[in-house]
């Protein structure tokens, strides 16, 4: 139980680390490229498009869930170019078109070359073995807290007997609390680089406070969220010997 739930919270602290990474990396590139002008032409040119716009990062965005693309980038993205509360709906609905989409090629077009791949796994192994007895609350909870990254995952999930509409179900639910964190996190890095560029003049400074609350709130709920996830987790064997 103890190996299983340090495995867990390893797994935890690297989602982590990999997110204060990426957030490092902009930061770094928007002091030493016009990164700011960049993202706003690219922003400018996707309201033009309106709906088709949408569509087309969609589009991209199951593209890249299929093709292994890390799918945070795009989620930042989201946040950046459509705010939060669109951003949210848009990923929400790509990333589980996505999800949904490897899972149909693992579980009927490639399933061969997809159980070679996995077959010796250990990991999936277990994770097979778990997804029997226990379905896609099982699911849900790996959506919640990942021990595998995201886009793997959909191809794994698409060997095991879970069904397709319940596993769409908890994939869409579980995704929704890191979506909802990423493309907060990409609006805030917006306003920022906004402010730096003098684009949001409009906004007050009452605004700002209540927008970082409301970040400070979607990261404690995150975090609060994955613990109790991480803890349902540890009862089960994906993380055993």
């Amino acid at each position: 139980m103890e190996r299983m739930r340090g495995g867990l919270e390893r797994g935890s602290q690297w989602n982590w680390i990999g997110l204060g990474t990426a957030i490092l990396g902009l930061l770094i590139l928007a002091r030493v490229l016009p990164v700011a002008e960049w993202l706003f032409k690219f922003d400018d040119w996707v309201t033009r498009l309106g709906l088709l716009g949408v569509l087309v990062f969609m589009l991209v965005y199951v593209a890249a869930t299929v093709l292994l693309f890390p799918a945070s980038i795009l989620t930042i993205g989201a946040g950046f170019i459509f705010g939060v509360v669109s951003g949210t709906l848009i990923v929400s609905i790509a990333a589980t078109a996505g999800a949904a989409l490897a899972f149909l090629i693992a579980r009927y077009l490639a399933r061969n070359q997809v159980e070679t791949r996995f077959a010796g796994n250990p990991a999936f192994k277990r994770i097979d073995r778990a997804i029997g007895e226990r379905g896609a609350g099982l699911i849900f909870l790996l959506r919640l807290s990942p021990l595998i990254p995201f886009n793997v995952s959909n191809y794994i999930y698409g060997l095991t007997s879970v069904k397709f509409w319940p596993y769409i179900l908890a994939s869409w639910v579980g995704m929704l609390p890191g979506t909802l964190l990423y493309v907060y996190l990409g609006t805030a890095g917006r306003l920022g680089l906004g402010g730096a560029a003098g684009r949001s003049s409009a906004h007050s400074i009452w605004e700002y406070a209540l927008f970082g609350v409301g970040l400070l709130a979607t990261i404690v709920v995150t975090v609060w969220v994955t613990r109790i996830a991480r803890k349902e987790l540890s009862k089960t064997e994906v993380n055993g010997p």
